[in-house]
């Protein structure tokens, strides 16, 4: 989004210019349709297990973003981060051990 255009330039030139070379940008289809099959997949694991579950598990996605912006998009990551993703982790792995509660 940031090579299609900033909050001031569709200020500037109007919502119909940045909107155009966003539908035609294979890298945003390429995001929606990532997003929907995840989107997919999430409501399929709801249907498998319990949100209380799943959602720890997802937020794996945390760890994998914080690495990823750190390599693939060279975006600075302090080591409070690291250190925030490193508890995140952890609380994953104690939910993802934890026995199902019966009730």
């Amino acid at each position: 989004m940031k090579q299609i255009g900033s909050a001031s330039g569709i200020v500037e030139t109007g919502l119909l210019v940045p909107f155009v070379h966003a539908i035609s940008s294979p890298t945003i289809w390429l995001g929606t349709a990532l997003l929907l099959i995840a989107f997919l997949l999430f409501s399929a694991a709801l249907s498998w297990a319990d949100l209380s579950f799943v959602l720890p598990t997802v937020s794996i996605e945390v760890i994998v973003n914080v690495a990823f912006a750190d390599y693939f998009l060279n975006e600075p990551v302090s080591a409070v981060r690291w250190i925030g993703t490193v508890f995140v982790s952890i609380g994953v792995i104690l939910v993802m051990r934890s026995e199902r509660q019966k009730g």
